[in-house]
């Protein structure tokens, strides 16, 4: 294992040598996820044949052919050619898709090897590599920090928290022995980093890595047929046995009556072809495979011909909200500033935002300046995006980093959630701080006093009210290189607040509405705050209430109630709910539990290594091609390629 690197070190951190990196590779395997293995034509046909109304099918064109009835025979034979085409062809192809999927999303890292920095594929990260990760960057492995420098990583498609967590050096000051600090030292592979640099020691790849493990463990699921595939074989059932009886019954009275018992049991054979329904096998084994290929040309994979099957059964589909309903694209719609007596609001689109004075000018630019300069959050996108259209013209725009320089940096924490950013100007002594954050934390660095708290949460509220996410900005001055420990040592001075919306995309209300008339529920599951969910849910209309455009109290179930329901109960209050907020991914799975306990045949969307369960569970799991990962994919049945709510519909 290469040493890590310490205060006492007076070297740089060399890294493993590339004769280890090689013999680490050759013995740890190459760093992928677990996937299943391609089924060889064998196994598919052994598949296809479990199932009833095919082999049904085959066993009609075998009899047909003993009998000597060669044109009915050969008629099904070619049917039962077409299925087999058809259906390998189809799943072949999706299957290579998939795999293309895998290899353009396969990202590259940065080692440290022979003492160099060196890009390789992620698949060669090795246990012991040391791995360099800046902002932008997909982790390759599960790693250890060893050296970090305002590092934020977005962990939402491990854990489903939204919010990016905050890492530090296992060797950092103030580093405890608890859960938590160990688990901020920790680097998992798949998330990202949203912000700042950092140097880890690889600890697991592949298999042994975290997102590795839940893949395995998927893998080992049995898939349980379908709702057709369980309805045909009671049809199967039902007809051997009316079949065996009425032809032993024909059997037994002809042979008696006549003693010619070879002609009575060829009578009887021919009585059971006659009622052998050999259509329904054509149409249910054949028809899907058409679907899948029509469905392919829509931009959906289909990794399972059988989800073909269940698709027009659904009662009930379940969406996460991020990327699906919505566009997955940060803006600001809404700023408030002046005085807490009296605040200025501004609503509107980004798009057809009215100029704004200059009374929002420090709003924006210190919102900007408390945020990447180049940023990879959408939020801070939106931030300077805004910049860009209304501080055209006027000094507030910072982009010479020559002139204005980061000096100091305070990443966002679990005690404080608040960022700061200190710069020193081209001109004067003073640097500049600039902070956002959630509202309460900024009043807190601000020391508003209790009545403008007061006031100022009342257009929190206001904005909350409109499915909206709510930052306040302030900003300070400091003198000096003497920098103090926490960004509550600086003076404040509060700016007011910001407004973002992740708009919904444009299709999604006809959308909902077509799945209305199609008699399917849309069940909206997020991780958000239940007001902004409450909101986005009406605007989609998911509603199930008298008033058009409106979702009841009575509509909307929290993670906190969910979690002190037991399943039956649960069962029960699931039928009048479109939007669950606040959900783990632990939750999601009984979501689904729940409504199939119901007798709903559910469809379930997600994208993160946390949807796995639930998308493996539902009947139809259709995971997101673009953002979504090897391990969501894995899971469903379908993939989604655009992403789109609309293509589902």
């Amino acid at each position: 294992m290469a040493a890590a690197p310490s205060s006492t070190d007076p070297f740089e951190p060399q890294g493993l040598r590339s004769d280890e990196a090689r013999e680490r590779l050759a013995r740890h395997g190459p760093n992928e996820l677990p996937v299943a293995q391609r089924r060889s034509l064998l196994r598919r046909l052994v598949d296809l044949l479990r199932q009833p109304m095919f082999a049904l099918l085959v066993a009609a064109t075998l009899l047909y052919l003993l009998l000597g009835d060669l044109a009915e025979g050969l008629t099904l034979a070619v049917f039962v050619l077409a299925v087999l085409v058809l259906t390998f062809w189809q799943e072949g192809r999706a299957e290579q898709a998939i795999e293309a999927l895998q290899q353009l999303t396969q990202p590259q890292a940065r080692v440290l090897r022979d003492g160099r920095v060196q890009t390789v594929a992620a698949r060669e990260v090795v246990p012991g590599d040391l791995l360099l990760v800046a902002e932008g960057d997909r982790i390759a492995a599960d790693a250890q920090l060893l050296q970090a420098q305002n590092l934020q990583v977005d962990e939402s498609l491990m854990t489903g928290e939204s919010v990016p967590v905050d890492k530090q050096a296992a060797n950092g000051p103030g580093r405890g022995e608890d859960q938590t600090a160990h688990e901020n030292t920790q680097l998992l592979a798949g998330t990202h980093v949203v912000r700042g640099q950092g140097l880890a020691q690889v600890s697991a790849t592949g298999a042994a890595s975290q997102i590795g493990r839940i893949g395995s463990a998927l893998g080992q699921d049995l898939q349980a047929p379908t709702p057709l595939q369980q309805q045909t074989a009671r049809l199967v059932r039902t007809i051997a046995t009316v079949v065996l009886v009425l032809a032993a019954a024909v059997v037994l009275m002809l042979g008696l009556q006549n003693g010619q018992w070879l002609a009575a049991l060829l009578s009887g054979i021919a009585l059971a072809m006659a009622f052998l329904p050999e259509e329904y096998s054509v149409v249910l084994t054949l028809f899907p495979a058409l679907g899948a290929r029509r469905l392919t040309a829509s931009g959906i994979l289909t990794r399972r011909i059988s989800a073909i099957e269940t698709l027009g059964a659904t009662t009930v589909l379940c969406t996460d909200k991020t990327g699906t309903l919505t566009e997955n694209r940060m803006t600001v719609t809404a700023l408030a500033a002046g005085s807490a007596h009296s605040p200025v609001i501004v609503h509107g689109a980004a798009a057809v935002l009215p100029v704004l004075d200059d009374r929002f000018h420090p709003l924006i630019e210190h919102a900007i300046l408390a945020s990447a300069p180049e940023p990879f959050d959408p939020m801070e996108a939106a931030f300077h995006a805004l910049g860009q259209t209304q501080l055209q013209g006027t000094d507030r725009l910072h982009g010479d980093q020559d002139a204005w320089q980061l000096v100091q940096a305070y990443a966002l924490s679990p005690q404080l959630k608040a960022m700061s950013q200190v710069w020193r100007p081209h001109e004067g002594t003073d640097h500049i701080v600039s902070t956002k954050g959630a509202p309460e934390a900024v009043m807190d660095l601000c020391h508003l006093p209790a009545a403008e708290r007061a006031q100022w949460n009342a257009v929190v509220e206001q904005f909350a009210a409109q499915g909206l996410r709510v930052l306040a900005v302030a900003r300070g001055r400091f003198r000096g290189e003497d920098w103090p420990a926490t960004a509550h040592d600086f003076d404040h001075e509060w700016l007011g607040l910001l407004g973002l919306s992740d708009p919904l995309r444009t299709d999604i209300a006809q959308s909902v509405a077509q799945c209305r008339s199609a008699g399917i529920r849309v069940l909206m599951i997020t991780g958000d705050h239940p007001v902004t969910a409450r909101v986005i849910a009406a605007q989609a209309g998911l509603g199930q209430g008298q008033e058009q455009g409106k979702v009841d109290d009575s509509e909307v179930l929290t993670g906190t109630e969910l979690a002190t329901l037991d399943d039956a109960v649960l069962a029960a209050r699931i039928r009048q709910v479109c939007v669950c907020a606040r959900i783990t991914p632990a939750q999601k799975l009984r979501i689904v539990q729940a409504l199939q306990a119901q007798g709903e045949i559910v469809a379930m969307t997600g994208d993160g290594v946390n949807d796995a369960p639930a998308l493996r569970a539902a009947h139809v799991g259709i995971a997101m091609g673009g953002r979504g990962t090897d391990v969501a994919r894995e899971a469903a049945a379908l993939v989604l390629v655009d992403d789109r709510f609309a293509s589902i519909v």
